[in-house]
């Protein structure tokens, strides 16, 4: 028998106390414990940030980070031409397909694909093939030999496969081979098949179960097929049979998940290790309708959206690791001592303040969050809304914002400074303006955007701890917008100018704007929390009046995206502050006093303990 260290290429250790940061592969005996002990492989599901706009019937490839999902069906009925971007953590806008398509199919990566087949509002079937080169869709010469719906692909950008599908309600056994510039037809599939599971590269191509009947319904075959670039060979059979799930992979390390039996969707997950299928963690989300799934291997897959009724918009990754992955998450936090809007924050999730806003009970109330409650503070000497808040919650500036009471209300440029217990008159800002933001430091900070009686400003003003200075003019006027960063680090995002919401965002450098990506979703009067320019999270505000929304959205210095959704929907929720993975966000129009706290994704070693049993 070959011992442990010839198969992992480790001795079993002896230790006192488990290793801090044990390897893949390690395994110790705790003599303190008297357990054989390592890391166990967890096979399971996570949830990640939602898609922009929850729809099914979409095409999806790629990797389970970076992937391609366009068009899509939802019940209202709405049909979509928007594709979206996956990063690892969330989703941002691409580029829009000519038309609005579903049931449709592609293959390829993020920046290299190839798009296909479908059916448009009318329901015509298509035979378009598209490309795609990460920004924009281009139409091809050629076009599928057969137009159809609910087909399957999978490969490269050049080299493809599409699969079964509709034509009118017949389901068809057609199979084409695209040579990057045209699709030839292959020899036919042994049986028909629409909606099938199918993925991998064009030499180890799988196609799992899916529906026989007409337009794509019972019955359902349990039959999987594979294809080596030559010749298709029948495989086993699943487990459940099913249509209309996703599937990541390819012949030899393959999986599909949720899908549609008789019209009632599904959270079942099966892996194929190249000799049988087995079971594995179901879908926290059950999906019909989810389109092809993105992922290389049974180990990452990626599932987006579904039909539904209703529509969905959760996004789940399949991670088979010796880390436990924690999910990105908003949970309630403890309530605010009184229901408000329109206060300002500073702070960290564990070390927070929060000031003024609106109504009466805001208008000078201070609070200290250390992580599970609050505690009243030093109250403002002049009640104000819509002020910028910066700092921490022992060193924090409260900046210019609009005096009380309710109604319209004149603007001011006085200032505050809080030690961690009181307040105190700082000097006056060069401008008086309303509706603003602001990030850094009580000794190095900037203020920026809001409105003057004139209308919305692009002004900014740095503070160095005593005196304010005019700096840098914004690219985009604008009021209600948010802010993340530091004096020479700082960003700012959203706002209107007037209504509906603005997606632009500006990156600051201590003197001058730049303008960056914008937010996948236009927001004003929301929240932003974030230590740098490149690591900022929005949350909340109104798309339009009166149109509040859960939307969380992350930057990671490159590009915006989604992030799970708040519980509650939330407008003026300006008093929030911490980290990028670690925030809280306070109140509600017209006033709420409840509070939610984000968590950003974690990953943890599995460490369990191994028995001979």
């Amino acid at each position: 028998m070959a011992a442990y260290k010839d198969l992992v290429g480790q001795k079993i250790t002896k230790v006192t106390s488990n290793p801090g940061e044990p390897k893949t592969g390690q395994m110790w005996y705790n003599s303190t414990t008297g357990t054989l002990r390592g890391l166990g492989v967890v096979e399971a599901w996570v949830s990640s940030g939602s898609l922009n706009s929850a729809r099914g019937f979409v095409s999806h490839t790629g990797t389970q980070t970076a992937s391609l999902l366009a068009g899509g069906l939802s019940p209202a009925p709405t049909y979509f031409s928007a594709s979206e971007e996956y990063n690892g953590l969330g989703w941002s806008t691409g580029g829009s397909l000519p038309a609005a398509t579903y049931a449709l199919s592609s293959a390829g990566t993020q920046t290299a694909a190839l798009v296909f087949g479908g059916a448009n509002s009318s329901d015509t079937k298509q035979s378009t093939t598209l490309t795609y080169n990460g920004t924009s869709f281009s139409a091809t010469p050629n076009s599928l030999n057969t137009a159809r719906d609910q087909l399957s692909g999978g490969g490269t950008q050049t080299s493809p496969l599409a699969v079964g599908g509709r034509v009118s309600s017949a389901v068809v056994t057609n199979m084409e081979e695209w040579n990057g510039s045209s699709w030839t037809n292959l020899t036919a599939l042994p049986e028909k098949r629409g909606y099938t599971h199918a993925n991998g590269p064009e030499t180890a191509f799988f196609m799992a179960s899916g529906a026989l009947g007409d337009n794509s319904g019972s019955p359902y075959t349990s039959a999987t097929l594979n294809y080596d670039g030559s010749s298709i060979s029948t495989g086993e059979n699943v487990n459940t049979a099913r249509s209309a799930g996703g599937a990541a992979g390819d012949s030899a390390n393959a999986i599909f998940y949720g899908g549609d039996i008789s019209g009632t969707s599904q959270t079942k997950t099966e892996k194929y290790d190249g000799t049988s299928w087995s079971e594995v963690a179901d879908m926290a989300v059950a999906k019909r309708g989810s389109g092809a799934g993105a992922g290389t291997s049974n180990a990452a897959a990626l599932s987006a959206g579904a039909y539904g009724p209703p529509a969905s918009a959760s996004t789940e990754e399949f991670n088979v690791s010796t880390n436990t992955i924690t999910a990105a998450a908003w949970a309630s936090a403890a309530n605010y001592p009184a229901a408000g809007y329109g206060g300002a924050g500073c702070g960290t999730s564990t070390a927070g303040l929060g000031f003024s806003g609106q109504p009466t009970a805001w208008r000078t109330l201070t609070c200290k969050f250390d992580g599970s409650s609050w505690t009243t503070s030093g109250a403002l000497p002049s009640g104000r809304r819509y002020m910028a808040g910066l700092g921490t919650q022992t060193a924090a500036l409260a900046a210019q914002g609009a005096f009380t009471p309710d109604g319209p209300a004149a603007p001011t440029n006085t200032s505050f400074e809080f030690d961690g217990s009181s307040w105190t008159a700082g000097n006056a800002a060069n401008t008086s303006k309303g509706f603003i933001t602001g990030f850094g430091i009580q000794t190095a900070g900037t203020t920026c955007g809001g409105t003057t009686p004139s209308g919305a400003q692009n002004t900014s003003e740095n503070y160095d701890g005593t005196n304010f200075s005019v700096s840098g003019t914004m690219n985009t006027a604008r009021a209600n917008l948010a802010s993340a960063g530091t004096q020479t680090a700082g960003i700012a995002y959203g706002g209107n100018n007037p209504p509906p919401g603005s997606s632009a965002s500006e990156t600051y450098d201590g003197s001058s704007w730049t303008a960056g990506p914008s937010l996948n979703t236009g927001v004003f009067a929301g929240g932003g929390t974030g230590a740098t320019n490149s690591a900022a999270l929005g949350m909340g505000g109104y798309t339009s009046p009166p149109t509040q929304t859960t939307g969380t959205e992350l930057y990671d210095g490159t590009s915006w995206a989604t992030q799970p959704n708040m519980a509650t929907q939330r407008g003026y929720n300006s008093l929030s502050f911490g980290t990028s993975t670690s925030a809280v966000t306070v109140g509600d129009f017209p006033a709420a006093n409840t509070a939610e706290i984000f968590t950003g994704e974690t990953l943890t070693a599995n460490i369990t303990d191994f028995t001979t049993s």
